[in-house]
């Protein structure tokens, strides 16, 4: 489910600055998350939420692979959702908004997706978060996670130096809290009454990410 590289410039070409245009085609091409995505939902017709979508690039792979479903872009940064927006123009059943995740989630029942913000907030919040996108899954609905894990790994320090480096240069607002650990996740989804599965994603990179799915037992034991 890799997109071919003239999808990679259809993408880039909707980016309004320079700098958009190059990290996007980039971004796409070397991040393993989108492709692992794409595999989980199936061509899924669920709608899909992404909590912390930052300028939208799930929304544009997702369509370029033909995905028509509703999609929902949730993000506290509001100079990344007015890029969002204005990539997605034209595009039906999309939406983007901004708000806080600890509070301002919108309504939502199908799939949800959260890309590596866990680690800013606190473990109480993270749990808050959570359960939160849990009660947001259909009956056949996945929660699809990827985010550098706790442990005491080299990949774990790359990680940590790598977000402190990204609020240095301002493309986070804010640095690093806490990083979540693998028994957070399964204790708190299990609690939810979900099934958890989680495996590294690291691709080609240094970084200790690892891809967390949750699901309904019920509907595990059933497909």
């Amino acid at each position: 489910m890799k997109l071919p590289p003239q999808s990679l410039k259809r993408i880039a070409s909707r980016a309004s600055t320079r700098w958009d245009r190059h990290y996007v085609p980039s971004k796409l091409a070397s991040d393993p998350v989108y492709e692992a995505v794409a595999t989980e939902l199936h061509a899924s017709a669920l709608p899909v939420l992404d909590i912390g979508c930052g300028i939208g690039l799930l929304t544009h792979y997702l369509r370029e692979l033909g995905y028509q479903v509703p999609m929902t872009g949730f993000d506290y940064d509001d100079r990344k959702i007015a890029s969002a927006r204005a990539m997605a123009a034209g595009m039906s059943d999309v939406r983007f908004s901004v708000g806080d995740a600890r509070r301002d989630l919108p309504e939502h029942s199908g799939h949800v997706v959260i890309l590596d913000i866990l680690q800013f907030f606190t473990p109480v919040e993270q749990d808050v978060l959570l359960r939160a996108a849990a009660v947001r899954l259909a009956p056949q609905g996945k929660l699809i996670i990827r985010n550098c894990l706790a442990d005491e790994s080299w990949r774990f320090r790359t990680t940590t130096m790598g977000d402190w480096f990204a609020k240095a240069t301002l493309w986070m607002k804010a640095g690093p809290v806490a990083y979540p650990t693998a028994d957070q996740f399964r204790r708190v989804l299990g609690e939810a009454g979900l099934s958890v599965s989680i495996r590294p994603l690291w691709g080609g990179t240094p970084f200790n990410n690892h891809l967390i799915v949750a699901q309904s037992a019920k509907s595990e034991a059933a497909s």
